[in-house]
């Protein structure tokens, strides 16, 4: 399993072959990676993401377990940043390894659900207008009660 809470940008191509490589026992391996969206109106200038260190760890690699244990998952892989990040930039990648895919991508929506509504991430748009904390949405919230 590896965590990363990090500022600097990851290389998705680097990180999902060093995930995918060696273990011959895992059948299937998805990864899903999230950008930062511009604004409906196009507007957005920045997206900055603020954490605790040691909080923020500690809280992702507690679900990370959790889903091991729900899932039959050979590894586990969560990489979320934090800063100013402009629209385009990676924001975050899961990727989870598994014999069968039906492990797999569950694993990975599981994770994915809980990184968007429950990880102690905290979000600001700003734009050349305003500068505005992202509150939580019913859907991302909703997204949860299927687990």
């Amino acid at each position: 399993m590896k965590i990363s809470v990090q500022k600097e940008p990851f290389d998705l191509g680097a990180e999902a072959n060093a995930f995918a490589a060696g273990d011959t026992s895992n059948g299937a391996i998805v990864t899903f990676t999230g950008v930062v969206r511009d604004l409906v109106q196009g507007d957005l200038d920045m997206m900055e993401i603020e954490h605790y260190p040691g909080m923020t760890e500690k809280a992702l690699t507690k679900i990370a377990n959790e889903a091991q244990e729900r899932w039959s998952l050979g590894d586990v892989l969560v990489i979320h940043r934090h800063g100013r990040l402009a629209p385009g930039d990676q924001i975050m990648m899961v990727a989870t390894a598994a014999p069968h895919r039906k492990d797999a991508f569950e694993a990975a929506e599981y994770l994915m659900d809980y990184l968007k509504s429950r990880a102690p991430f905290w979000k600001k748009e700003i734009t050349g207008e305003s500068a505005d904390w992202v509150a939580a949405k019913d859907e991302d919230e909703d997204a949860l009660t299927r687990w």
